[in-house]
């Protein structure tokens, strides 16, 4: 099946010079949209299929490409969109990438070929022309979610990264943590670079020096943050306290614990992003940094169909949702042998540590903000 970009590449001119050729032809001069038509005719380039089926409303279906299917934020994601979708008259096909850009690639491709009316995608990897072309080509309006993509230009509902990263590094801070250890994602996303940000500015506020060493790419995968945990743990100077930023990461760096034969929290303080449903029943129960996901998914479903039924128009707009700590008994003071001189700029921090607490009781934090709030 002939894509936009086969007829640009036939054409000898760009994708944006198509899609104005085939749709507002008054912005291209006779001769390329000559050349453009013709390459249509010849590839059998049909560019108005999916147009007509989204003004009809004729095939009821929504795709939504996730970016790891077995993360259960992304399981619950689809759980929210799918039902608000159905009370909207809609229904849902799923499809994972698995952090691959060429499955993604192949699932839209397919997606286009179902002739679904919008698309809603957790996108992997960087922005690239590639990507742009593929989504342009689907002709349907598209809504990002959990990763936004400014650049792009479309709809996007994402968490505060930053405010999350400095929720759970100010949370271990404030227990009197110096050495945190961060299992992190590719930076080439914009979620996992943002958490860094937030977990660097917070150790600067409160006067501790960034560790590079400290900072590790997991890529967002289980067995990656397992082995990256090991290693932080088996060093004569491991930290006393680990920030994993997505929770399938974090059962990797509980595991590594219990494999190394350590106790959380009383040897190795937790905290991990996502509130995924058995993070109570954990041993000890998980302190996470809690995402309102249901309001996620509810927003960037209702932000798509309002571009299908042409309610909305114009520039993409980015909601970025508030995230909320939620603290239970992975963290605790360190050890006293571990324990840090006082910090700087860590309200309550000095307080938390008078008396010679007991080294594993648990810190409540102040930095506590409410789910779902909608700051942006």
């Amino acid at each position: 099946m002939a894509t936009i970009r086969d007829v640009a590449r036939l054409a000898g001119v760009s994708v944006t010079t198509v899609s104005n050729a085939l749709n507002r032809p008054g912005r291209v001069s006779a001769e390329l949209s000559a050349r453009v038509h013709a390459a249509v005719e010849k590839l059998g380039y049909s560019p108005h299929a999916a147009a007509r089926s989204l003004r009809m409303r004729t095939s009821g279906l929504i795709g939504m490409v996730v970016a790891d299917i077995t993360n259960p934020f992304f399981s619950e994601l689809f759980e929210a969109v799918e039902n608000a979708a159905a009370k909207a008259g809609f229904s849902m096909v799923l499809c994972n990438s698995g952090e691959a850009f060429t499955r993604e690639e192949r699932h839209m491709q397919m997606l286009r070929a179902q002739r679904i009316d919008g698309l809603i995608l957790a996108p992997t990897g960087a922005i690239t022309i590639n990507r742009a072309a593929i989504l342009a080509d689907l002709a349907v309006p598209v809504a990002l979610v959990d990763r936004g993509m400014v650049e792009l230009g479309y709809d996007a509902v994402v968490l505060d990264n930053h405010r999350a990263g400095a929720l759970a590094t100010s949370h271990l801070i404030e227990a009197g943590h110096r050495r945190i250890g961060l299992i992190n994602g590719p930076e080439v996303l914009r979620t996992a670079a943002d958490r860094l940000q937030g977990y660097r500015e917070t150790l600067l506020a409160a006067g501790i020096a960034l560790d590079p060493s400290l900072v590790c790419d997991a890529g967002y995968r289980e067995n990656e943050a397992y082995t990256a945990a090991l290693a932080m743990l088996r060093r004569d100077d491991a930290p006393t306290a680990i920030f994993a930023t997505n929770n399938v990461m974090t059962i990797g760096v509980m595991r590594a614990l219990a494999d190394l034969g350590l106790a959380c929290p009383t040897d190795v303080s937790v905290v991990g992003i996502d509130d995924f449903p058995w993070a109570g029943a954990f041993t000890p129960r998980l302190t996470t940094v809690a995402q309102p996901v249901a309001a996620m998914g509810k927003q960037v479903l209702n932000l798509l169909i309002e571009r299908i039924q042409g309610v909305r128009t114009g520039p993409g707009e980015t909601r970025v949702l508030a995230p909320s700590l939620v603290v239970r008994e992975s963290t605790a003071r360190p050890h006293r042998r571990q324990e840090a001189r006082p910090l700087r700029g860590v309200p309550g921090a000095g307080d938390k540590r008078a008396g010679n607490p007991d080294p594993a009781e648990p810190v409540q934090s102040t930095n506590a903000i409410p789910d779902e709030n909608h700051v942006g």
